[in-house]
């Protein structure tokens, strides 16, 4: 009888790799994949046959049969990495079924499904993680570790602007993601990471927030204006190929062509939809003011349109102030290329004390996917150290509910005109 942590994964999309490889590599000791399951049969057939090529042994199951793998594989945990809006369904059918639960971010998209998978979680007892790799890279667990030190004293403002570079940034708004319902905009699947930083970086929850959205890029008119008016539904076979920056064709990519267009059949999914369609319904410019529950401010914006990708943040303090510059490298997902790297020239770090000469601190080195944060989140996710991390970079659902919460209710006071009190979402916090 094996003592490795029994897994089973729900969701079969391009980051689901991560884990899976993990368990196949550095892991095998520690953690084995017993099932796998989608809703798309060619993706549950492909995931087999990769994992096969391994060594590997894992069972598939469509989505139909969740509860059977659960049944069948028996699993301590579950990984969830479906689209977001399911993300609730599967995870109190896991902890329901006595398993504790992986998830990627975001926890869920709406208040109602947070008040579901806390109740969920209180019900049953069952751990919840939620995997924030930002948390985990490097150059931002030094921002945590210098303002733990006090350098600048009590953090009484944050100014934080988030930028998303016209190839990444464009790629939301092809997929699912372009969609409200299924990622809760922006403001909680990408912005999410950012609120959640924050949290964490001051040890602190959201109180009130107040903020303004708008979509003028991404649009028809925006098409338009770029002469592409003989635009198609998707950019495979789009008539203004030659002509358009933002053409994406699947088939130049081996996991995109894999993962996507050889797998249409089975769901209708199209990867390569036209950014410029009138269908979608998340904003691509949005500005966001919150209260915390420490008495901070922050003042914070995420434009999907710049031509540079990464952020720019300061903390005032009552000793001084830190700022924090970050240039990542730009990709699509599932092109095959190491997402969110950071530019090491890019990445930097000022402390201006009150009353002092100002000074550069030397940025702690990274490397790989988001900053670095994705080994450094698998390490501690598959093999966790027996010392306590001082840094808490290990999120719960409590930190999941938190880091949703601001963008629910940002996106809640888009809609209304008005500020809005997280409390009163009646989120299950």
């Amino acid at each position: 009888m094996s003592d490795r942590t029994r897994y089973v994964q729900v969701g079969l999309g391009g980051r689901s790799y991560m884990y899976h490889q993990a368990m196949l590599d550095r892991y095998a000791d520690r953690a084995e994949m017993l099932g796998v399951c989608d809703l798309n049969e060619g993706r549950v057939r492909r995931r087999l046959v990769w994992a096969n090529e391994q060594g590997d042994e894992t069972r598939g199951y469509l989505a139909a049969d969740f509860d059977k793998m659960l049944t069948e594989c028996r699993p301590g945990t579950v990984i969830v990495t479906t689209m977001d809006s399911t993300h609730d369904e599967y995870i109190c059918r896991a902890m329901e079924a006595g398993c504790d639960v992986i998830t990627e971010k975001p926890m869920t998209t709406t208040a109602e499904k947070c008040r579901r998978i806390l109740e969920t979680q209180r019900r049953t007892g069952r751990s919840l993680r939620v995997t924030f790799n930002y948390r985990y890279s490097p150059p931002r667990t030094q921002v945590k570790s210098l303002l733990m030190s006090g350098v600048i004293g009590e953090v009484l403002s944050v100014d934080f602007h988030w930028l998303l570079d016209t190839r990444h940034g464009a790629d939301y708004f092809r997929r699912w993601h372009r969609n409200r319902e299924n990622s809760g905009s922006l403001l909680v699947h990408k912005a999410t990471h950012h609120f959640d930083l924050v949290n964490w970086w001051l040890d602190t929850t959201p109180e009130t927030v107040y903020a303004t959205g708008q979509r003028r890029f991404y649009t028809p008119e925006q098409g338009d204006a770029y002469g592409l008016f003989n635009r198609g539904e998707r950019c495979l076979n789009c008539p203004e190929a030659e002509n358009c920056n933002f053409y994406l064709d699947l088939r130049e990519y081996d996991d995109l062509r894999a993962l996507y267009l050889e797998n249409e059949q089975y769901d209708g999914y199209f990867r390569d939809r036209c950014v410029f369609s009138d269908q979608i319904n998340i904003w691509d410019s949005m500005g966001v003011n919150v209260q915390y529950a420490n008495g901070a401010k922050m003042t914070y914006s995420l434009n999907a349109f710049t031509p540079w990708e990464g952020y720019t943040i300061a903390f005032n303090g009552s000793k001084g102030r830190l700022e924090h510059h970050c240039e990542e490298t730009v990709y699509i997902s599932g092109d095959g290329s190491v997402p969110g790297a950071l530019k090491a020239k890019g990445t930097t770090i000022h402390v201006y004390p009150h009353f002092a000469p100002a000074y550069e601190v030397p940025v702690w080195e990274s490397e790989g996917g988001h900053g670095g944060g994705d080994d450094l989140m698998l390490e501690d996710t598959f093999n966790p150290s027996a010392t306590a991390d001082p840094y808490g970079r290990a999120a719960d659902h409590r930190a999941g509910a938190q880091s949703i919460l601001t963008g629910i209710a940002a996106y809640q006071s888009i809609d209304a005109g008005l500020p809005v009190k997280v409390a009163e979402l009646n989120a299950g916090v």
